[in-house]
C-alpha cells in the first residue's frame, strides 16, 4: 500500500481539500499547514508559530498545523481525513489482494485440470507456491503406504533435507507431516540437530496435504533468511494445499486403478501366453477364435492339412541307459531344437508325445516337407554335439500325410481338451512307422506329394504301394532324401534312375528284374538301407517261389 501524505489528500480537486477550505473559512483561521519536510501546503497569511499542532497517523509524523488556536480543529480534521484515506486504501488493497488470490486460484485450478499424474500435479503446486511465496527451496512429500515411507513427489531449488534421514526420523517429522495443520516454524534447531534439515535453512513454512481426515503428505517451503514468512503467506500456502490435495488424491487413485488394470491385463496376457503353449494359438484360430477364453465345448472345424509325425529311432534302448532325470533332460533339449523349426515353416506342434512329435501344417504340404528336411539336418548338428560328449548318435523317422482333419474341443463342462479326429492322423503315424521298415528318414504319401507343385528343390524316390495294417486301399509312398547327410545324398542321386527302375519292376511283379536293379544300386551305394530292404524282399519272394501270386504291394502286418 502506498504511503499516505498530506499532499495527497489536499489535492486541488479532492473532497478533503474542499472540506478543509470550508472549515478554515468558517473559523477565519490564521494557520499554516506544512508536511513532514516543512513544505507549506496551505497558508492563510500568517507567520505566527504561536501554536503548533502535530499531525500523526499510527505514530508516524505526517506534518504540522501552525498558527492561532483554530489550528487544533484543523489538525483534528486532517487527522480524521487521513484515517479515512488510510481505511479506504486498506480496503482497496484487501479487495485487490482478494481479486489476485481468486485469480491465482482460478489459474491454478486450470493448470491442475491439464494433468492427471500425481507427480506432475505436485510439481505444478510447488511451482505456484514458490512463485507467490518467496523461498529458497521447496518440496512436496507424499506418504507411500505400500512402501511405508515418505517419497519426494516434487522439488524446487536445492533439496533442503537429507533424503536418507527423513524416513529414519519419522517420529520427529510427525509434527510437520502428519499433524494435519499449517504452520510457520522459525525454531528448527531440533530438525537441524537431527540432521534432517540442512544447516543453511533458517525458517520453514508448511501445510498438510489432506483429503477429509486422511493425511497424504505436506507441501514445505524453506528459506535461508530468518522469519521471512507472514500470516498471508500461510493462508496462501494452505489454499494451494487444499486445492491440490483433491487433485493429487484423484491422480493417485487413477494411477492405482491404471496400475491394477495393467497388472490384471499383464496377468491375463501371461495366462494367454502360457495357455497358448499348451493349446496352440493356431488351433484356437482355426476354430474361429482369437483367445482361448472364447472356446466352447463342441467347437470344431474341418480342414485339409498335412499331419507330420516324427519319432526317435530305438529310443527305448537309448533311454534304458539313462536315469529318469537324464531322459527328461534329453527329450526337453531335443524338443527345444525341433519345435522352432516346425513354427518356422508355418506349422504348429499339436502334441509332444515323449520322444515323438505330432505337428499340423494348415498350408501347403511343401511347408511340412521343408520342416522335415530341416529337422533331419538339425539332428545331424545335434549328433555332432553328442559325439563330442561321447554320446551315441540318434536318428529320427518322419512320416507325413495330407488329408481332411477335424480339430475341435471335446470333453465335458469340467474338463475340456483340444483334439484332432481324422484318418489322416492315423495314416501319418503309420507312415512314420514305415520309416523303420524302409530304413528311410522321411516318408510322405502321394496325397502330400500332389500338393507340392514345385518339386525341383527336393529329391524324391518312389517306394511304390504299401497296404497298411487294417487298410483295404494301398497307399503310394515316396521317400525324400533331401535331408540326408551330403555323402548319402550324392550316392542316392547317382543311383536314382536304377532305384526308380527297380521300384517300377516291383510294382509290375517283375521281381527278378527288380532284384537286379536294386543290386546295381547297392553296388554303388552299399549303405543304402532302403535299397537293401527291397533287395532282400525281392530275393525272399523269388526264393519262396510265390512270385506269381504277389501283387507288387508291400503288405504291413503291424503298425
Amino acid at each position: 500500500m502506498a504511503k499516505l501524505s498530506l499532499k495527497n489528500i489536499l489535492g486541488k480537486n479532492s473532497d478533503s481539500a474542499v472540506i478543509l477550505s470550508s472549515l478554515i473559512e468558517q473559523l477565519q483561521a490564521k494557520i499554516r499547514v506544512e508536511d513532514e519536510t516543512g513544505k507549506i501546503l496551505i497558508n492563510t497569511q500568517t507567520d505566527s508559530d504561536i501554536h503548533q499542532y502535530p499531525i500523526k497517523l499510527d505514530n508516524e509524523m505526517l506534518g504540522w498545523v501552525k498558527g492561532d488556536k483554530t489550528g487544533a480543529a484543523i489538525a483534528g480534521l486532517l487527522h480524521l481525513l487521513l484515517q479515512k484515506e488510510a481505511e479506504r486504501k486498506k480496503l482497496g488493497s484487501e479487495v485487490l489482494n482478494l481479486y489476485q488470490e481468486v485469480n491465482m486460484i482460478f489459474d491454478f485450478s486450470e493448470k491442475l485440470a491439464q494433468t492427471i499424474e500425481a507427480n506432475s500435479i505436485s510439481q505444478i503446486t510447488l511451482n505456484e507456491a514458490s512463485r507467490v511465496i518467496q523461498s529458497n527451496n521447496g518440496v512436496i512429500v507424499l506418504w507411500d503406504e505400500k512402501a511405508n515411507k515418505l517419497q519426494v513427489a516434487a522439488s524446487v531449488g536445492e533439496l533442503f533435507f537429507d533424503q536418507e534421514k527423513i524416513n529414519g526420523e519419522l517420529t520427529l517429522l510427525q509434527h510437520i507431516i502428519f499433524n494435519g495443520q499449517s504452520e510457520i516454524i522459525s525454531d528448527i534447531s531440533g530438525l537441524k540437530q537431527s540432521g534432517v534439515i540442512l544447516p543453511q535453512v533458517e525458517s520453514v513454512i508448511y501445510s498438510a496435504l489432506k483429503v477429509k481426515h486422511r493425511i497424504m503428505g505436506a507441501i514445505i517451503l524453506a528459506s535461508n533468511e530468518p522469519d521471512p514468512y507472514t500470516a498471508a503467506d500461510l493462508k496462501l500456502l494452505t489454499t494451494l494445499a487444499l486445492q491440490s490435495s483433491a487433485a493429487i488424491e484423484s491422480a493417485l487413485l487413477y494411477e492405482k486403478n491404471i496400475k491394477e488394470a495393467q497388472e490384471k491385463e499383464e496377468a491375463m496376457r501371461r495366462i494367454y501366453d502360457i495357455t497358448n503353449k499348451f493349446v496352440p494359438f493356431e488351433f484356437i484360430k482355426s476354430l474361429g477364435h482369437d483367445v482361448i477364453t472364447d472356446v466352447r465345448l463342441g467347437d470344431q472345424v474341418e480342414k485339409i492339412v498335412t499331419v507330420l509325425f516324427s519319432d526317435i529311432r530305438e529310443y527305448t534302448t537309448l533311454s534304458e541307459k539313462m536315469t529318469p532325470e537324464e531322459n527328461f533332460s534329453f527329450v526337453c533339449s531335443f524338443n527345444e531344437r525341433i519345435g522352432p523349426i516346425i513354427r518356422k515353416y508355418n506349422g504348429f506342434v499339436n502334441q509332444y508325445l515323449g520322444d515323438a512329435i505330432m505337428a499340423i501344417f494348415p498350408g501347403n504340404a511343401k511347408d511340412a516337407l521343408s520342416a522335415a528336411i530341416n529337422m533331419q539336418q538339425e539332428v545331424q548338428a545335434f549328433n555332432s554335439i553328442r559325439q563330442l560328449r561321447n554320446e551315441p548318435a540318434i536318428q529320427i523317422g518322419i512320416g507325413m500325410h495330407t488329408g481332411p482333419l477335424i480339430m475341435g474341443i471335446t470333453g465335458d463342462k469340467s474338463r475340456m481338451d483340444a483334439c484332432t479326429i481324422s484318418d489322416t492322423v492315423n495314416t501319418a503315424s503309420r507312415l512314420e512307422s514305415l520309416t523303420k521298415h524302409y530304413k528311410a528318414g522321411i516318408l510322405l504319401s502321394n496325397a502330400s506329394l500332389q500338393q507340392i507343385h514345385n518339386r525341383e528343390p527336393f529329391l524324391f524316390r518312389n517306394l511304390g504301394l504299401v497296404q497298411l495294417k487294417g487298410k483295404y486301399e494301398s497307399l503310394n509312398v515316396h521317400e525324400c532324401f533331401s535331408g540326408n547327410p551330403q555323402t548319402e545324398l550324392l550316392k542316392k542321386s547317382e543311383t536314382l534312375s536304377d532305384f526308380n527302375e527297380g521300384v517300377t519292376f516291383y510294382l509290375n511283379k517283375a521281381f527278378g528284374q527288380a532284384n537286379k536293379a536294386f543290386q546295381k544300386v547297392l553296388d554303388v551305394n552299399p549303405d543304402d538301407r532302403t535299397a537293401k530292404f527291397f533287395f532282400s524282399n525281392t530275393k525272399q519272394i523269388i526264393e519262396s517261389g510265390v512270385a506269381d501270386s504277389k501283387t507288387g504291394v508291400v503288405e504291413m502286418h503291424e503298425k
